[in-house]
């Protein structure tokens, strides 16, 4: 028996109540059309900008007129053109400087505008050191609620980690005045595709 195993065994024989899962049968929101509802909570309320991007479109290229000032791209991502992979480096610090890290989004809801990002890479340092983030999304990942989004989730047997990331990292608890980039990305965008 693990280390783990032994502590959460020892919790479980200590529980003196327990208590029922809350009722989860009540009606979630929903939207007509979920991509829509994406979209407009995106840029609205989690702050991120958003590209539809087109099957004949270059990526590449795509991601150089969002960030032109980019100088560093990271990236595991077939097609995309990186001068880090995080596959590759050596340890998560190497990525340290990265100005822009490309990835790839799973399920994405529509109440809030997060997407799920699950860890297809060595060094999941790009998700939280990258300056900015462009996350791809496949319109057909879409879903409207929570509720909806982790009946989806699918986790890497190999890495076995993921996260939601909406928007860019932000917080007013510094000297109560709003600073972007706080712990993660400052920016974010979502290349919308088909």
């Amino acid at each position: 028996m693990s280390t783990r195993d032994e502590i959460l065994d020892r919790l479980r024989k200590n529980v003196r109540e327990t208590y029922d899962m809350p009722d989860l049968s009540f009606k979630k929101r929903s939207f007509e059309d979920p991509v829509k509802a994406f979209i407009q909570t995106t840029i609205t309320t989690a702050g991120a900008k958003l590209i539809e991007i087109k099957p004949d479109d270059d990526i590449n290229e795509k991601i150089h007129e969002a960030y032109p000032e980019a100088k560093v791209i990271s990236s595991n991502v077939p097609g995309v053109k990186a001068d880090r992979n995080p596959d590759t480096v050596a340890e998560a610090q190497d990525l340290d400087g990265t100005d822009v890290g490309v990835l790839m989004g799973g399920v994405a809801c529509a109440e809030n505008g997060c997407v799920w990002v699950e860890q297809t890479m060595k060094e999941k340092a790009i998700c939280f050191i990258s300056e900015c983030l462009i996350l791809i999304v496949s319109k057909k990942n879409i879903v409207s609620n929570m509720h909806e989004a982790y009946e989806h989730l699918k986790f890497n047997e190999k890495y076995n980690f993921g996260t939601f990331i909406s928007g860019p990292s932000k917080t007013a608890d510094i000297e109560q005045s709003l600073v972007y980039g706080a712990q993660a990305a400052r920016g974010l965008t979502v290349f919308l595709t088909e």
